[in-house]
Order: C-alpha cells, then structure tokens, then sequence
C-alpha cells in the first residue's frame, strides 16, 4: 500500500502535459488503456509491445517484495521511453517526452568533464617532473602512466558490472570493494581517498600562500614603484629566474631562500608580507568560515573557472615558448653545468605525480552514469586520458625546452613552474591572481567532499553538528598551514600523496577486484593473473621509489 501510495514523478509542472526526465530509481512503468491520450498534435495508442512489457513487469512484481532486488525487473522489461506514459486520475495519460536519455551529457560533454575533473595543481609541477627524470624518460613516463591509469581507471568503471545477481546501479567503487572485501575493502579505498583530498587541500594552501605572496608583491611594487631586479636571472622583457640557484654545485649544495635584490621591497613590508611566515596564516580568516558551510553548492557555480585558468596557462606556456624559444642539448647519462642527463634515477618522483594527475579513479563511475551513450563509455574515457595526456604533455615538454640554459641550469626549474617568473611579470601575475580566485572556491569544496565522506561514514550524516565539523576543519587547515610553513613543495606533497592514494585506488584494488570476479566466475587465467599481479607490483614499487630515489 505504501509503494501504491508514492507519486509516480517526483514533480510535475503545473498545466504541462510532458516531462523531460525521469528518476531510474523512482520511475514505475504501467500500461495504460488507450483513452484520451495528450502530449502529440497526433492521437496515439498505447503500443501493444508496451503492454507485453508492462505485464512482464506486474509478474515480477509479484515474485518478491520490491525490497528485494534479486528478481527486480531487468533493463529489458522496462518499455522504452517512447512507450512510456503517466496516468492522470482525470482519466487523461500523458506521454513522456525524452525519457532518461534527455538528462544525459552528450559524448563531448563528458569527455570534457573528465579533463577539467583531472585538470589541477599537477599541471604546474609537469615541467619539474620531467626535469627529475630527463626530457627523454620524462615523455615516456608520461605516456606509460596515462596508458597505464587509464586501464586501472577502465577496470573501475566495469567492476559494478561483473557482480551477478545485485543491482549495482547506485553504487560507487567503495561499494564494490565492500562486496568482495568485506568493511576493510570499504574503508580502505575510503582512507586512500581520503589521502587524495587532504593531499589535494595541502597543495591548494601552499599555492594559494604562494600566489597571495606574488599578487601583494605586485600590487606593493606597482603602488609604490618600487623596481626590482633579478640577481640570478635572464636578461629581457620575459626574464626567467632561479629562486633557489645552487651555489655549489660540485659539492654538498645548498640553496639561498630568494636574493635580497629580488625579495626585498621594503623592511617593513617583508615582515608582515612573508610567503612562509605570515601569508599562510592570513588564509586561515578567509577559508576557515568557508569551510563550515552547511553546502557547497554555491562554490560549486564557479567551477568553470577550473577551465578558464587551464586555458590561460596553456596560452601563457605557448606566449613563453614562442617568445624564449628552445634551448635543449641531449646528454643521454651524463649530467652538464646546464642541462641533465635524458635519463635520471629520479624518474620514481615524477610517476608519484602523474598517479595523482591521471587520478580520477575514485568518481569515475558517476561522471559516466551522466554518459548519454553508455555503449561510448570505454571510448569517451579514452579520449579523455589521451586529451589530459596531450595537455601535460604539451606544457611540460615547452617549459622544460624554452627554459633558458644558458645561462640558467635546466635544474633551476620549480615545481611550480610559474615561479621561476618574476613577480613584476604581468601575464604572471594575472595567471596568479585567476589561480587564486579559482583555487578559494575550490577549496570548500574540497573540504565539502572529505566532510561528506569522513561524517557519513562515521556519523551517518554530513553535517552532524557545527562542533565536529569545525573539529575536522581545524585539521584540514591546520595540515595546510604547517606544510605551507615548513615544507612548501608542492611537487614532493603531490607525488607523497599520489602514490599512497594510487598505491590502493589506482593498482591495487582495481586489480584484486578484477582478478576475485574472474576467479570466481572460473575464467582467471595465468597471463591475466600475471599482468594484475605486475600492476600491484608496480603501485608498491611507485611508493617505495618516493622514499628511496
């Protein structure tokens, strides 16, 4: 009686005969007698498949209760859109229009979402990467990684649909896992994701002191005049400089925290506007109330500016490139005065990178559930990685070639490339200040995402109460003002947390979960077993390279 009694739409427009999307979840096919059908300039007559199908329908539902999902009706009992209408107790039906497909994103749509979705800080730290592990290495690594990711990520997106007899239409990939693991396998890739947020909210607060720092800086010098010039530096209206020039480089080097000639703009400024030792804290009275927002969904409005800021990089690296032009010489093991060897034992450090920015494994299910064509999704998703592959691709190989070397060594590149520009340098600077606007709404909503996960899970609600949450967001800041202060290299905090989160989420899980599902359906065979077992082998030793080289 209570299922009887629920509406048949959550909501209809008044004097509308039509509807433009249903809920799967709610959506309760019936036939419907043909009398005084609306909704087309033409009458229309209840199909006689559709009423095969809805009587199909009714002996399923007579097999079990509807709480139990084992005998749900499958896919193909449920009529098609166009033979799906919505009776009236005024005796009418009206016929809906568009059916679920209308709510979907077409192709393009998703593909693009999946590359602003992957597209962040990571980006930045592109050229460094490639500068650890050699021009050459560094393309390779490049694209192994994408290939490789992209198939973890493929195995995510088809584990919901090897589990027989349970509708797995809601489920995310911590659902999967408690199938088959029990609640280690739920918590788990919960922690690892976990990992990959809070990773993400560290790099978001050192870049964001970073870019405040600059910004200010600018402003200052521009108010006051106040001309600065580089002491390790190229020469030119597009100078390059290296913050942290290695003063020694045949012994045991040592670094200068930035030259007075280029820091210092006045005493009193420097004091109370240091990248470090105040700015850190002064974000802490603009994020933390935003943090305790009961909903993010007005942050969620400008996340468009996500591709804004990827486009003007991409302009900016390519204004840089065309206006420095190349400068590579390749030295295949041996290292020179200006340039590094194409093959360096550092590689391990940029595969931690790129296992955070090919990281989309822990919501890829949902961004294709929104796929209009759910037959493209294995193509769209390859589109996808080979566009955000291109893209890191594309900047890290130009700001590694156009690094002036001579004079400046290929080793002056920074994990943030956009550092190694002076803070007078306008295009820079305007790349900053759009970072940082962009980088403020983000943040909540990160910060939104690990309350929803870390409070349902422990709570059974999101926002249980302001004193938890404040609780937990005290931490959340806390974690990026000390790494901010103390250790502000977001290149080493993005490939730490890329490897721990990928270690569980990108190569592990997904291989133990396919390996358990093939197992059980006696179809695991030995090369599979052996390639699965490669990729668990290749996460751990990704983690352990972090530590050791």
């Amino acid at each position: 009686m209570d299922e009887d009694s629920r509406p048949l739409l959550g909501s209809v427009p008044a004097g509308e005969y039509y509807t433009d999307s249903l809920d799967p979840k709610q959506r309760r096919p019936f036939h419907v007698e043909p009398r005084n059908i609306v909704g087309d300039e033409v009458p229309e007559r209840v199909s006689a498949e559709a009423a095969a199908l809805s009587s199909r329908v009714h002996y399923y539902g007579r097999l079990t209760a509807s709480s139990d999902r084992l005998l749900a009706p499958p896919d193909h009992v449920i009529p098609s859109p166009e033979d799906i209408y919505i009776y009236s107790p005024l005796g009418t039906a009206f016929k809906v229009q568009g059916g679920d497909s209308a709510a979907k994103n077409p192709s393009i749509v998703t593909i693009f979402a999946i590359w602003n979705t992957m597209m962040g800080t990571s980006i930045l730290s592109m050229p460094w990467g490639i500068k650890q592990a050699g021009f050459t290495l560094g393309i390779i690594i490049i694209v192994l990684m994408g290939l490789l990711t992209l198939y973890c990520c493929y195995r995510v997106l088809k584990s919901t649909k090897s589990i027989p007899y349970v509708d797995t239409s809601d489920w995310e990939f911590p659902d999967v896992c408690k199938y088959y693991f029990g609640g280690f396998g739920k918590w788990s890739s919960l922690v690892f994701s976990l990992v990959s947020l809070i990773g993400a909210m560290v790099v978001y607060w050192v870049l964001m002191s970073n870019f405040l720092f600059n910004t200010g800086k600018f402003i200052y010098n521009y108010v006051h005049n106040v001309n600065t010039s580089d002491a390790f530096g190229t020469n030119g209206t597009d100078r390059v400089i290296c913050p942290y020039p290695n003063v020694d480089p045949d012994g045991n080097s040592f670094t200068l925290q930035y030259y007075a000639s280029d820091n210092s703009t006045g005493q009193m400024f420097d004091r109370w506007w240091s990248k470090t030792n105040t700015i850190p804290f002064y974000l802490i009275v603009l994020l933390l109330p935003l943090l305790n927002f009961r909903s993010a969904s007005f942050f969620a409005r400008f996340t468009f500016l996500g591709t804004l800021s990827v486009v003007y990089l991409i302009f900016l690296v390519t204004y840089k490139a065309s206006r420095l032009g190349f400068h590579l010489e390749f030295h295949w093991f041996d290292s020179s005065t200006f340039f590094v060897p194409e093959f360096r034992t550092l590689f391990a450090q940029l595969s931690g990178v790129l296992t955070l920015a090919f990281f989309i494994h822990n919501c890829i299910i949902t961004l294709m559930k929104n796929n209009r064509h759910q037959e493209n999704n294995v193509r769209d998703l390859s589109l996808a990685y080979l566009l955000v592959g291109l893209t890191y691709l594309y900047v890290g190989v130009l700001i590694f070639a156009a690094f002036p070397s001579p004079p400046l060594s290929k080793d002056c590149i920074e994990p943030n490339f956009l550092d190694n520009f002076s803070s007078s340098d306008i295009l820079v600077f305007v790349a900053r200040a759009f970072l940082l606007f962009q980088m403020t709404t983000v943040y909540p909503l990160l910060g939104y995402l690990v309350r929803v996960q870390l409070m349902g899970q422990i709570f059974g609600d999101h926002y249980p109460g302001f004193l938890q949450v404040f609780i937990l967001n005290i931490f959340l800041v806390g974690a990026g003002v000390v790494m901010a202060k103390f250790y502000p290299n977001i290149g080493s905090i993005i490939r730490y947390s890329g490897a721990i989160c990928g270690l569980a989420l990108v190569f592990v899980l997904p291989s133990l979960v396919h390996m358990i599902s093939l197992n059980r359906r006696g179809e695991l065979r030995w090369p599979s077993a052996l390639f699965h077992g490669f990729l668990i082998l290749l996460g751990v030793a990704n983690l352990f390279g972090q530590f050791f080289m």
